[in-house]
């Protein structure tokens, strides 16, 4: 097991920032599950998750956000990803992801 971590939680009014840095693969994804139900059960009006650190993530790490935005769809909290570097962006892109969450530059 990874001993960094790989998450932390930003709290703003009625927006919760899930920050990710390095990489979130098998190893590190069940901290991010972790985090996004933290940041779920608060109730904010949105989870907005910051990839401007994070410089992988794998298939394991999509299946995480998936489930978040999943049940931030049907808590209606608003979820949005955050400034992918164009590595992470490319891997958005290409699983499809970004057809069902929006996207903050």
């Amino acid at each position: 097991m990874s001993e960094e971590p790989v998450t932390s939680l930003v709290r703003e009014a009625d927006v919760v920032t899930v920050n990710l840095r390095g990489e979130v693969d098998v190893l590190t994804v069940d901290q991010v599950r972790v985090a996004l139900v933290e940041a779920l059960e608060s109730r904010p009006r949105t989870v907005v998750v910051d990839l401007s650190d994070l410089s992988f993530i794998d298939s394991t790490g999509l299946g995480a956000l998936i489930f978040g935005f999943q049940r931030a769809r049907d808590a209606n909290i608003a979820f949005r990803l955050a400034h992918p570097s164009r590595g992470v962006r490319q891997i958005l892109v290409l699983s499809g992801l970004l057809e069902v969450v929006e996207l903050t530059e």
